[in-house]
């Protein structure tokens, strides 16, 4: 029984001591040979949103009645806007509402003005927007400011890209030093998402996000165009 015993001991000895015998090797495969790369992409993305601002003025004798008048008035901006293709449930917000005395000679009266902003998402009807708004009574206009409505998934599709250049890069490396590319050890995400070109822009007060113009004008021309978007890697892989 003893001598059992001193055997099984001998052998985890030995056990032990194998595995020992191992780890300098794994070490040493761990700091072998790397290449180091940084890749950085930029793609070009269709804007597939577009940001406008209508607002409506009114003036009157009295407060109430002049809120009353804003109010109506912008009922009816909302009511046009909301049914127009490509505005969706949520796509439409109010600003702020301002009310203030305006001196008119001897006479004073009120003045109020609120605003809402909206999201399109037929960016390439913006034009027909402003005038679809305009003829619902909108006295103000501002925008539109196109730009793209999912900035994460386009960063996303920017960042593959940059990745995929950097191991271009490594295995160019890679056959000038003789050797083969292997796995990625380490990927490390640049500066962040870079958006080059028009970007959204978030609702502000109804005085700030619209101009208030009193002359109708016909239907502008818009072109959504582009947003440049560019991303950073930098990725050490392992040299087989």
């Amino acid at each position: 029984m003893l001598s059992t015993r001193k055997t099984f001991v001998i052998l985890a000895l030995a056990a032990l001591v194998a595995t020992c015998a191992l780890l300098p090797a794994a070490a040493g495969a761990a700091t072998g040979r790397t290449v180091a790369v940084t890749a950085s992409a930029t793609v070009k993305v269709p804007n597939d949103t577009a940001k406008l601002g209508f607002g409506v003025k009114r003036e009157k004798k009295t407060r109430g009645a002049v809120l009353q008048a804003t109010a109506k008035g912008l009922r009816k901006v909302i009511a046009a806007v909301k049914v127009f293709p490509g505005v969706g449930e949520g796509d439409v917000r109010t600003g702020r509402i301002n009310v203030r005395p305006v001196q008119k000679g001897k006479i004073t009266v009120y003045r109020a003005t609120e605003g809402i902003s909206v999201t399109l998402h037929e960016p390439s009807k913006a034009g027909e927007l402003i005038s679809k708004g305009l003829a619902a009574g909108a006295t103000g206009v501002s925008g539109p400011s196109f730009g793209v409505g999912n900035e994460e998934e386009a960063f996303a599709k920017v960042l593959g890209a940059a990745f995929v250049k950097a191991k271009q890069h490594a295995t160019v490396l890679a056959t000038q030093a003789g050797a083969t590319l292997g796995a990625a050890i380490t990927i490390e995400e640049g500066e962040g998402a870079e958006f080059i070109g028009p970007r959204n822009f978030e609702s502000a007060g109804a005085e700030e996000e619209a101009g208030f113009i009193e002359e109708k004008a016909p239907t502008p021309p818009t072109k959504p165009g582009t947003s440049t978007v560019k991303a950073t890697v930098h990725v050490i892989f392992e040299l087989t």
